[in-house]
């Protein structure tokens, strides 16, 4: 026998405002992180040009070294005349000069806030020898991640048709920096970099992102633009728990890019609401028979995020799956029991396990044989 328990369980709720929307943007990807519901998808598997957005790229393989004790903020790198020429050809730059001695930590901030394309080559130089060997980093770390669409031919992003990406593969990429290392994530979000060059007065330059200079709550990430590809954007907003991310490329001019990023954020955070379910409720719960202890807490694996369109709270319903009426069999903690099925609009929206909080164990031959008389005299 099945036995299904329908209820409505504590649900945070997020009010929002509704606002329209539309894009023009050749290629877009708009995600609710937390849910991990997909609110707006064009052209998301097509091949574009990273431009400058591959600089999230170097900076996880740097993260992930210094995550891992092999690279610290203040180990300081020469920085290499193919370095420097990067900034004498006119492209983005932090201005070092070779020669130099750079800490890993100014590198990193003129990577990600002025996108310094000498940075860039600089860091990668320092961390592999060479840039093409860092870059084969870039792209074991692309497979690791999971993007299949994705391929690195160099640290800066500058063009060449074999460094690839889609807006579905850097929301990816995207959140898997803002998830693996929020410590160091928090570069992303500065306005401006000062940089105490040598051979001249200090520069200071400020951080590309428009959304950062948003009331928002924008937070990250990178700005790109390419001939081929035009201007494009990957950026975040984030607001107590709730993350939105949008990835955006093909469009016109900055300006566009501006206000088409803000369009989707706006759509996302205006038009849906954001629920929770958390792992542990007091509804989650089975009673036992014969053992002890004579009920069983159980619990999901995580908090459980939910998208929805705005104000349609009432439509979740929430239903617990057991397989019998009672608990009869020893269990371990941690072990599955039942399942939690939600429904949105009478449709099964999503389903997942719930696990024992605890072990169980036999109740003595004295209860099990009065819980059997009672049984057999009552039902």
């Amino acid at each position: 026998m099945i036995r299904k328990i329908l209820l409505l369980i504590n649900i945070f709720f997020y009010t929002i405002t509704v606002s329209a929307f539309e894009t023009t943007a050749k290629q877009a990807y708009l995600i609710d992180v937390l849910s991990g519901n997909v609110l707006l998808k064009k052209n998301e598997k097509e091949k574009i040009s990273p431009a400058s957005i591959t600089k999230i790229m170097t900076t996880i393989v740097a993260f992930d070294l210094i995550k891992r004790g092999e690279l610290t903020l203040d180990e300081k790198i020469k920085i290499s005349k193919k370095a420097w020429r990067m900034s004498s050809k006119g492209y983005s730059s932090m201005f070092i000069m070779p020669g130099d001695k750079v800490s890993v930590e100014n590198l990193l901030k003129g990577i990600i806030i002025v996108s310094g394309n000498d940075a860039c080559v600089a860091l990668a130089q320092g961390i592999a020898g060479t840039e093409e060997e860092f870059v084969n980093m870039m792209n074991s770390m692309a497979k690791k991640i999971g993007l299949p669409n994705t391929n690195f031919s160099n640290s800066s992003g500058l063009f060449n048709e074999n460094n690839y990406s889609t807006a579905e593969d850097i929301a990816k990429m995207s959140i898997y920096l803002i998830n693996n290392f929020p410590k160091l994530y928090k570069y992303y979000k500065v306005k401006k970099f000062k940089w105490d060059r040598t051979g001249g007065a200090p520069i200071t330059q400020g951080n590309r992102n428009p959304i950062l200079y948003k009331d928002m709550g924008g937070d990250g990430l990178k700005t790109g633009h390419l001939e081929d590809s035009g201007y494009s954007l990957a950026a975040t907003i984030k607001k107590d728990e709730r993350r939105i991310l949008s990835v955006i490329s093909g469009l016109n001019s900055k300006s566009e890019r501006s206000r088409e990023t803000v369009r989707l954020l706006s759509y996302a955070k205006n038009r849906f609401d954001l629920l929770k379910i958390n792992k542990l409720d007091e509804n989650f719960m089975i009673k036992t028979w014969n053992l002890k202890p004579n009920k069983v807490q159980l619990t999901l694996s995580d908090d459980v995020y939910l998208t929805i369109p705005k104000r349609q709270k009432s439509k979740i319903k929430i239903e617990i799956v057991h397989k019998d009426q009672l608990l009869k069999n020893v269990i371990k903690k941690g072990q599955a029991v039942s399942k939690l099925n939600i429904y949105y609009d009478d449709r099964l929206f999503k389903s997942e396990i719930l696990y024992s909080s605890t072990k169980t164990e036999k109740e003595n031959f004295f209860i099990r044989f009065i819980n059997s008389v009672s049984y057999f005299i009552w039902g």
